[in-house]
């Protein structure tokens, strides 16, 4: 027999399930985030994208973009799964670009990913790869990447698991994804937040900031796939990465702002728009390779 009224009930339903969809997420990284409570995150109103992780979650971001941007930066978290701190401090760095703008000679349009590594966020216990077991941060698309990577997996770190950069480049839906974010939006700057080794980093052109907060720069080096290495040296977009000083714990709200107000400064007092990628010649990187240990990134 006819059921004509089953539509509006199904459609009522579909509007249901999609309405928990969207609440979950902010229950699920209020949960398992340091320092992030669930009405933070939801006043950050995080955008779903397309895009998925190996296991199916949403990858969220975050557009705030006053009137007249001149410049465009993109702000990465949680990279890597086991580092949960880096992910809280972009909500709370979300929260803070769109509160009253800081003086500055840029108008700047941000752009977040909060958790770039939501599979290994939400593993038990948090893994810094993702499901597949790829490290993200060595799965970009550096020169020779087919010959350096492996090599440089096998020979300096020994085939540690956790380094693993991936059978070929770019073979994860997540490093798919911000590769993507890279090309499409054009960043003039991308931040990239780690942890816990406590020190500031920085590739490609400009002059790098000395400190954020109580972090002072230190540069690590460059590795095959990672982040740094392929927006930095070979892209030319500036690449900060601030390595927080531990893992599961953020530093205290007031060092998380003067983290973002020193970034401000900086960008206002230091950084160039760079209108084309600065050619990097195979000496320099060879120069920037670092031995395995200690590792960032």
């Amino acid at each position: 027999m006819p059921v004509p009224c089953l539509k509006p009930l199904l459609l009522a339903s579909l509007m249901t399930v999609q309405s928990v969809q969207a609440a979950v997420p902010c229950a699920e990284f209020a949960a398992r985030l340091p320092n992030l409570k669930r009405d933070l995150c939801e006043a950050v109103k995080l955008q779903a994208t397309a895009a998925r992780s190996v296991q199916g979650r949403t990858l969220w971001v975050r557009d705030v973009k006053p009137e007249q941007a001149t410049m465009r930066v993109l702000v990465v978290g949680a990279i890597h799964g086991d580092e949960p701190s880096s992910a809280a401090v972009a909500f709370h760095w979300i929260r803070l670009a769109g509160q009253l703008p800081f003086a500055s000679a840029q108008v700047v349009h941000w752009r977040f990913v909060p958790v770039l590594n939501p599979d290994g966020i939400f593993s038990q216990p948090p893994r810094r790869v993702n499901a597949h077991g790829v490290d993200l941060n060595r799965n970009f698309s550096t020169p020779n990447w087919d010959r350096e990577a492996r090599i440089y997996w096998e020979k300096r770190t020994r085939k540690d698991p956790r380094r693993w950069p991936g059978a070929k480049s770019l073979s994860e839906p997540e490093s798919r994804f911000l590769h993507e974010q890279i090309r499409d939006f054009k960043p003039q700057l991308i931040v990239s937040i780690h942890a816990p080794y406590g020190v500031l980093d920085f590739d490609g052109p400009a002059v790098p900031p000395k400190r954020l907060g109580s972090l002072y720069l230190h540069q690590v080096g460059i590795y095959p796939g990672s982040l740094g290495n392929y927006g930095g040296v070979h892209s030319g977009v500036p690449v900060v990465t601030i390595e927080l000083p531990n893992a599961t714990r953020t530093p205290r709200d007031a060092e998380i702002r003067q983290m973002w107000l020193d970034l401000l400064g900086w960008m206002s007092a230091r950084l160039r728009i760079q209108r084309q990628a600065k050619a990097v010649g195979p000496s320099y990187f060879e120069s920037r390779l670092v031995p395995a240990a200690p590792t960032a990134e």
